[in-house]
């Protein structure tokens, strides 16, 4: 829960406040300090906590803002009474973003400091209509939200990603503003917390954007989808290792306890094997035995439909299955390929950079799940291959390891990293999930690329990541 301070008085104030109640997001909490207290009816006393006291006191304010706010609102009549406030905040809170209704043209040259002139506010009101004459926003195309401005959080997915690896379809990022400047986009430009990002799209699409720009870590597999699915076929994977792959799976699933897991048995003929799978239901596991033969496309999309799945979970074998990767690599999810190892000696997220940026692509996906698997993050650049794509990616994780407060390593290899992981006990490996991992093994036999040669650690625990935003 977001915690939000305004600090209202007047009637402008009042009707602030009026409107600021009647929004239905339940993500925010909110302290609301009023110089002369106002009766409000019909509110959550869970949501809006109302304060009466002079914010012009540093003593008072100060015990309040004791609290981690992500922003203050001051709405006030007195234009010494809002400086000495932004005064008071700042002597305690040196980044705080504060938005300031301006009535009197007054002026600030902190970047985290926004001045709502109320002047402007009116006349650009007024203009919308006047024919004739453009407007401005929010009456701009359609009206229909085809243009949306979007603040980019400190611990955003979106955060030090460079435009271009940002998959942008049926939508764009029109401009950046910061600090009150306008920045055209490019290529190479790199998004940075706080900045306002213009988008424009279908609206729809920018609905679902925006979410993705919100989100914030201890998510996944959101914005996926809610819970796990762990697709188990007895005529592909061997019996001897169907009980560890359950186990397993259920191990993954307690690292991401906020959602359900459901169990899917295709091909069901080892009566004593089945019993013990659906041992394991309970309220947050569901075993789903599935009799029928054949339309396993189908089947698949119905079940992410019906279950809301945001990750698949598959043995080797059935990711080793041609068609069957094909299938998987269409649902757009996640895959968490488990291998027969254990997951009490897991420790780390092996990431080996490539000459493409697919890995910036997914970078906070990464950071998430080994904030929620508690592994460490090392990179391994093999140097003998063009550093050219490899700089940007590695100082894009740089930075995000600052924003996530995790540590990450780099590991510099001069031979390839494959034949050094081969060599190690244990770890998860994550990767883009792209068309070429779709390709049979057989086209990578001479090839040099990490992500197609994926295979060869097929014995080690591997999360497949979708590159689509």
């Amino acid at each position: 829960m977001k915690k939000i301070l305004i600090i209202s008085d007047g009637s402008v104030g009042k009707h602030f406040i009026k409107r600021t109640l009647q929004t239905n997001s339940n993500e925010n909490i909110y302290y609301i300090v009023q110089t002369k207290e106002t009766k409000f009816d019909d509110f959550n006393p869970a949501r809006f906590k109302f304060y009466e006291f002079d914010p012009t006191s540093l003593y008072k304010l100060a015990n309040l803002l004791k609290m981690e706010f992500i922003q203050v609102f001051v709405v006030m009549e007195s234009s010494i009474d809002v400086e000495n406030t932004i005064k008071n905040i700042r002597t305690i809170k040196k980044q705080l973003r504060i938005i300031v209704l301006n009535q009197w043209n007054l002026t600030n040259e902190d970047s985290n400091i926004v001045l709502i002139n109320s002047n402007e506010l009116l006349a650009s009101r007024f203009l919308d209509y006047l024919p004739n004459v453009p407007v401005i926003a929010q009456n701009v195309g359609t009206g229909e939200g085809e243009i949306m401005e979007v603040l980019v959080p400190f611990g955003s997915s979106f955060v030090y990603k460079h435009l271009g690896v940002i998959e942008q379809k049926n939508w764009r990022i029109a401009a950046i503003y910061r600090n009150r400047k306008l920045l055209l986009p490019s290529r190479r430009r790199m998004i940075q917390p706080n900045d306002l990002l213009l988008l424009v799209g279908e609206p729809a699409v920018l609905e679902s954007v925006y979410k993705e720009i919100k989100q914030e870590l201890g998510q996944f597999p959101e914005p996926f989808g809610s819970n796990l699915y762990l697709l188990i076929d007895m005529n592909i994977t061997d019996n001897a290792t169907l009980g560890a792959l359950v186990r397993h799976a259920v191990q993954a699933h307690e690292k991401f306890n906020r959602y359900d897991m459901i169990i899917k048995v295709l091909n069901p003929s080892n009566i004593d094997l089945l019993q013990e799978i659906k041992n394991y239901s309970n309220v947050n596991i569901k075993v789903d035995i599935h009799y029928e033969k054949g339309g396993f496309s189908k089947m698949l999309q119905e079940d992410i439909a019906l279950y809301h799945i945001g990750l698949i979970l598959v043995s080797k074998e059935m990711f080793a299955d041609y068609e069957i990767r094909q299938h998987l690599y269409e649902t757009h999810l996640p895959i968490f390929k488990i291998s027969n190892k254990g997951f009490s000696s897991l420790k780390d997220t092996k990431l080996i950079l490539s000459e493409n940026r697919d890995l910036e692509k997914i970078s906070a996906t990464i950071f998430d799940i080994s904030e929620q698997m508690s592994l460490n993050i090392e990179i391994h650049n093999y140097m003998q291959e063009h550093q050219g794509n490899k700089l940007p990616v590695i100082e894009h994780f740089t930075n995000l390891s600052s924003i996530f407060s995790k540590s990450i390593k780099i590991i510099e290899e001069h031979e390839n990293p494959i034949l050094s992981l081969q060599k190690q006990e244990n770890f998860l490996q994550i990767l883009p999930f792209t068309e070429k991992l779709t390709k049979h093994k057989f086209f990578s036999l001479f090839s040099t690329d990490s992500e197609k040669l994926y295979h060869k650690l097929d014995d080690y625990h591997q999360i497949f990541i979708p590159v689509q935003v």
